[in-house]
């Protein structure tokens, strides 16, 4: 048996234990881990210059400012750790509860899915964010992360680990792999792995679920839209719109596409050019936009680039001539992820919402904002657009599944068949059961 597949197998056994764990346990752990990164700031960051350093001309500028950490950075770290601490502890928690008959009721309780495996590129953040997810919701956690980020990931995970360990979580439920074969090892182990999630590119998510039997929980390419219809107020349309490509151009939930109403074309589409030429947003338009564009510097769209996912100053921009026109052109063109309408139209705010097929709908909002951690969630697990188990920001309901648990008093099922069966009530009852 290799060194990974004994640690993992020794988390998946400590993962009984942290199913187990007291909240009190766990929230000290959380503040603790806080604490350590706030007292560690100068380890970490000079761990990540040397990353940053050896990466430099190496991996693509987007993959480069996703590994960059600073000050700021730790900081959110810093107060998404506090934030999960806060959080209420789901494990235990009665979901329903159903009198099956007087003295006979079956509760639906939350608790742990068990081990989870986190295959991620780039974001060293990730580490805290999932570890703290995953400490309070009870769960055993394995991390693989990319080879750039390689001291960054080891301090952080050293540094996270002991202070958890030092308010009573057992050690072996965290598991930190580093060697480029770690990950074609990591998806052979669906015996004790129950959940896989991959971060990273849309090619990146796509190898690890064609090439493992374990579950994976993962996004596609995000693919967003910000459509701007007929009746929207143009103040909110150009501020959402900019924010929505430039405020971190290289996430997942930036928006990658702008679909604007004809009726509103001449009058938005110059000003709009000029906000995302004054932010070095390269433009690829269609044939009805350029009219509207004269003296700015775009390129024609091409086929592909309705399917493109930039992750960079670059958008695409084309007229539609109705909001079913642009529903339509986002269920068939986008990725599912997050896609937002800005228009004071109530009925048609509705519709979009009704009607596109995407994990986060957005009303006169930034898709920026289709995070767990602006979600409230804490921190985040990572974005699904599947629609099996969980959908759209994971925080620790991704990481939670659920028991039954029926109570009674010595009754049998012979006493409920039969001629002369017993009925039974299945009546819902406000009732909790305490783990």
């Amino acid at each position: 048996m290799t060194d990974t597949v004994s640690e993992i197998r020794d988390a998946k056994t400590a993962a009984l234990e942290m199913a187990a764990l007291d909240t009190g346990v766990k929230n000290s752990a959380l503040n603790a881990m806080a604490e350590a990164l706030e007292a560690n700031r100068s380890v970490i960051l000079e761990a990540n210059a040397e990353d940053v350093r050896d990466s430099e001309g190496k991996v693509p500028a987007e993959i480069l400012s996703r590994l960059r950490l600073s000050d700021s950075k730790i900081s959110d770290m810093v107060f998404s750790l506090k934030d999960v601490a806060a959080l209420p502890d789901p494990v235990g928690e009665t979901m329903s509860a159903t009198e099956l008959d007087e003295n006979l009721v079956l509760y639906q309780v939350r608790c742990p899915i068990g081990m989870i495996g986190v295959i991620f590129e780039s974001r060293p953040d990730v580490v805290p964010q999932i570890m703290s997810l995953c400490l309070k919701s009870g769960n055993s956690i394995a991390f693989k992360g990319g080879s750039e980020a390689r001291r960054s990931n080891r301090v952080l995970f050293d540094i996270l680990r002991d202070a958890a360990v030092s308010a009573g979580v057992p050690g072996k439920a965290f598991v930190l792999m580093e060697t480029r074969e770690d990950i074609a090892e990591i998806l052979k182990l669906d015996s004790y792995i129950d959940l896989l999630i991959p971060r990273g590119s849309y090619s990146f998510v796509r190898y690890i679920q064609e090439n493992t039997r374990i579950p994976v929980l993962g996004h596609s390419a995000g693919i967003c839209h910000v459509y701007v219809d007929a009746d929207a107020d143009m103040d909110t349309a150009f501020k959402v719109s900019l924010d929505s490509k430039i405020q971190y151009p290289a996430a997942c939930n930036a928006a990658e596409k702008l679909l604007v109403n004809s009726k509103v074309a001449r009058y938005f589409l110059p000003r709009m050019a000029d906000l995302f030429a004054a932010n070095g947003v390269e433009m690829r338009v269609d044939g009805r936009c350029k009219p509207h564009m004269l003296g700015f510097d775009v390129k024609d769209a091409s086929d592909d680039d309705w399917y493109a996912e930039y992750d960079s100053r670059i958008i695409a921009i084309k007229v539609v001539d109705s909001a079913d026109e642009a529903i339509d052109f986002i269920n068939s063109h986008g990725s599912h992820h997050t896609d937002c309408i800005i228009s004071e139209n109530e009925e048609r705010q509705r519709d979009f919402v009704r009607r596109v097929d995407s994990a986060d709908v957005f009303i006169n909002a930034s898709t920026r904002f289709a995070d767990g951690y602006r979600f409230g969630k804490g921190a985040e697990v990572g974005i699904s657009t599947g629609k099996v188990h969980a959908r759209g920001p994971m925080g620790m309901d991704g990481l939670m599944i659920y028991k039954y648990v029926l109570v009674g008093k010595g009754q049998t099922v012979k006493e409920y068949s039969g001629p002369d069966a017993k009925k039974y009530t299945h009546r819902h009852v406000d009732a909790e059961y305490r783990l």
